[in-house]
C-alpha cells in the first residue's frame, strides 16, 4: 500500500514538474532563447537611449553614464528578488513583465525629454525611469530560467551559461545597433518605440505561443489584450512623435525652430525670429548650447580668424567649426589656396552646405573649390595627418563633455604640431574669461604646455558676452605672437588694429590664474567649464 501511494505522488510530482511534449521539442527551447536574446538586446537599447539623451539635454557625459547604469545595476538586483515569488506562474508573470517594460522603456525617451522641456525635473526623472526599467528588467532572468527549466530539465550551471550566452550576445547586438541603425533611421523618440514594439512582441507573444497549453485561455486572452493595448500606444505615439518632439523642444527655445535633427554625435537646432522690425536673427544650437547668432557673430569669427591670417596663410586648417562661418572669413583673403576644414558631424557641413539659412549667411563656403571639408574626429585625423598649414584656426564648443575636453589637452596641440610649420599660427576659441576664468586660462595654459608661446585676448560679443581667445606659434623660445591684423586683411565690420591692442588687456578680475594645464588622464578643463557655467 505504502508502495503503490508512493508511487502515484512520484508520478504527481512528475506530472507537475514535466512539460507537456509541444514544450520538449528542441524548437521551443530555440525559440524561447532567441525571445532572451531579443530582450537582453531591447535592454540594453534603453539603457544606451537614456545615457545618450541624458548626454544631449544636460552634457557631463560621464555623471549620465554613471547615474544610469548604477541605478539601473541596482534595480536589476532588486527586480530579481521580486521576481521569486512569481516563479510559480512564470509564464504569465514574464509575458506581463515585459509588456510593462515594452511600455515604459519604449516612452523612456518621450517621457523624460517632456519633463526636460516643461517640468525642469530631468534628474529625478531619469533616476525613476532607470530603476523601473532596471528593475523589470532584472525580473526578466529568474523568470526565464524556470520557464527554460520547464522546457528541458538542465544542471542548474549548464542553464545559466545558456541563458547568459545568449543574454551577452542580445546585448551585443543591441549596443551595436543603437548608434549603427537606430539613432540614424528612427532617431532617439522614434528609436525607443521601435524597440519596445518588438520587445512587446518577443517577450509576450513568443512566450505565449510556446506555452499556450500551460496556460488557461483567460490569462492569454488577457495577455494578449494587454500587449496589443501596448502596441496601440506605441504606435499612436510614433505617429505622432514629430509633432509632440517640434512642441516640446519649441518650449527650450526662444524663437521658432527652423530646424532640428538629432544625429549620432549631437543634438542640433536652427531657431530664427520672426521681428517685423530690424534684422532676423537665425541662431545654431548644439546639444541646446547658443553657438552663434547672426546678428552679431561677425565679432566672434573676425576675432577668431584674423589675428590668426597676419602671417602665411596660402594653405589653412580649420578644426570644428562645421557651420563654415570661420571659413567664410578665411576665403576673404585672395592669398589662400587652399583650406581643410574637419568637422565631426556630416549632418553639420551638410545642413552648413545646403540649408539656406547657413549657406547664405556663410556665403556658401563650402562650394568654395579651394575647400576640402572631411568629417572625422579630429583628434585620430591628427594621429595620421601629414601636410603642414600655414594657419590653424580651431573652433571647438566648449569643453563641457569628456569627448570635448580631449580636444583641450595636451596631447591635442602636441598631436598639432604634426601639421605645424615653423613658422605657424595658432588660434583656439579657449570660452569666456569673464564668465568661465579658470577655464580661459587652463585652455592657455595647456597650449603653453604643449610647447607653444601665447598670446591670449577678448572681445564683447553680445550674444555671448565676453568672449576669448588664444593666438599661438610653436616653440617656447622668442616673443609672444603680435596681435595684429594681415597686411591684405579685407575690410572689416568690427576687428582695427586699436580694437586687437585692447584686446590683450585683461581687468584685474579677469587676469590670469593659477590653474592647471588639462591632459588626457586629468582633464581639469572639463571640470573648470562645469563648475563655472552651472550659475549661468
Amino acid at each position: 500500500m505504502s508502495t503503490t501511494v508512493q508511487d502515484r505522488t512520484t508520478a504527481r510530482e512528475r506530472a507537475s514538474a514535466a512539460p507537456e511534449s509541444p514544450v520538449r521539442s528542441r524548437g521551443a527551447r530555440v525559440l524561447l532563447l532567441f525571445s532572451v536574446f531579443l530582450c537582453a538586446a531591447c535592454g540594453l537599447v534603453y539603457e544606451l537611449a537614456l545615457t545618450a539623451l541624458g548626454s544631449y539635454l544636460i552634457g557631463n557625459s560621464v555623471m549620465q553614464t554613471s547615474v544610469v547604469i548604477s541605478v539601473m545595476v541596482f534595480a536589476m538586483g532588486v527586480g530579481s528578488l521580486a521576481a521569486k515569488p512569481l516563479q510559480r506562474r512564470a509564464v504569465g508573470a514574464f509575458a506581463a513583465v515585459e509588456a510593462v517594460l515594452a511600455l515604459v522603456g519604449g516612452l523612456s525617451v518621450l517621457v523624460l525629454y517632456l519633463s526636460f522641456a516643461w517640468l525642469r525635473v530631468y534628474m529625478p526623472a531619469m533616476v525613476v525611469v532607470s530603476f523601473v526599467v532596471g528593475l523589470l528588467i532584472g525580473a526578466e532572468i529568474p523568470l526565464l530560467m524556470t520557464l527554460l527549466q520547464r522546457i528541458r530539465r538542465q544542471e542548474a550551471g549548464s542553464a545559466v551559461a545558456d541563458m547568459f550566452a545568449v543574454d551577452y550576445i542580445g546585448a551585443l547586438v543591441g549596443g551595436l545597433c543603437f548608434p549603427l541603425l537606430l539613432l540614424p533611421t528612427f532617431g532617439q523618440l522614434k528609436g525607443a518605440l521601435v524597440v519596445g514594439a518588438v520587445n512587446a512582441v518577443a517577450g509576450v507573444v513568443v512566450v505565449l505561443w510556446i506555452f499556450r497549453r500551460q496556460t488557461r485561455r483567460a490569462v492569454r486572452t488577457g495577455l494578449l489584450i494587454g500587449v496589443t493595448a501596448v502596441l496601440a500606444v506605441l504606435g499612436s505615439v510614433y505617429v505622432l512623435a514629430d509633432d509632440i518632439e517640434v512642441t516640446a523642444r519649441q518650449q527650450l527655445y526662444r524663437d521658432p525652430i527652423i530646424h532640428a535633427e538629432t544625429t549620432p554625435y549631437q543634438d542640433i537646432v536652427v531657431t530664427r525670429s520672426t521681428a517685423f522690425t530690424g534684422e532676423p536673427d537665425t541662431r545654431l544650437f548644439l546639444n541646446g548650447d547658443l553657438q552663434f547668432s547672426s546678428v552679431d557673430e561677425y565679432r566672434y569669427h573676425e576675432a577668431l580668424v584674423h589675428p590668426a591670417m597676419s602671417g602665411r596663410h596660402e594653405s589653412v586648417l580649420i578644426l570644428g567649426g562645421g557651420d563654415a562661418l570661420a571659413l567664410r572669413e578665411v576665403l576673404r583673403y585672395d592669398r589662400v589656396r587652399k583650406v581643410t576644414l574637419v568637422d565631426l558631424d556630416p549632418a553639420m557641413t551638410r545642413l552648413a552646405r545646403g540649408f539656406e539659412p547657413l549657406s547664405e549667411l556663410n556665403g556658401h563656403a563650402l562650394a568654395d573649390p579651394r575647400v576640402t571639408a572631411v568629417n572625422a574626429d579630429a583628434f585620430n585625423w591628427l594621429r595620421d595627418a601629414r601636410e603642414r598649414f600655414d594657419t590653424i584656426v580651431i573652433d571647438f564648443p566648449d569643453p563641457d563633455t569628456a569627448a570635448l575636453a580631449k580636444l583641450y589637452s595636451v596631447e591635442f596641440y602636441h598631436l598639432l604640431k604634426q601639421v605645424v610649420k615653423p613658422d605657424s599660427r595658432v588660434v583656439v576659441q579657449a570660452g569666456s574669461p569673464f564668465f568661465a576664468p579658470k577655464s580661459f586660462w587652463s585652455v592657455a595654459t595647456t597650449v603653453g604646455a604643449a610647447g607653444y608661446r601665447t598670446t591670449e585676448y577678448q572681445v564683447d560679443v553680445p550674444s555671448f558676452g565676453n568672449w576669448g581667445y588664444v593666438l599661438a606659434v610653436p616653440g617656447t623660445d622668442g616673443a609672444a605672437p603680435a596681435l595684429r591684423l594681415a597686411g591684405d586683411a579685407p575690410r572689416l565690420r568690427f576687428l582695427d588694429d586699436a580694437v586687437l591692442r585692447a584686446a590683450t588687456v585683461f581687468p584685474l578680475d579677469r587676469r590670469p590664474q593659477k590653474v592647471r594645464a588639462s591632459t588626457l588622464m586629468d582633464p581639469v578643463v572639463l571640470e573648470y567649464t562645469r563648475h563655472e557655467w552651472q550659475n549661468y
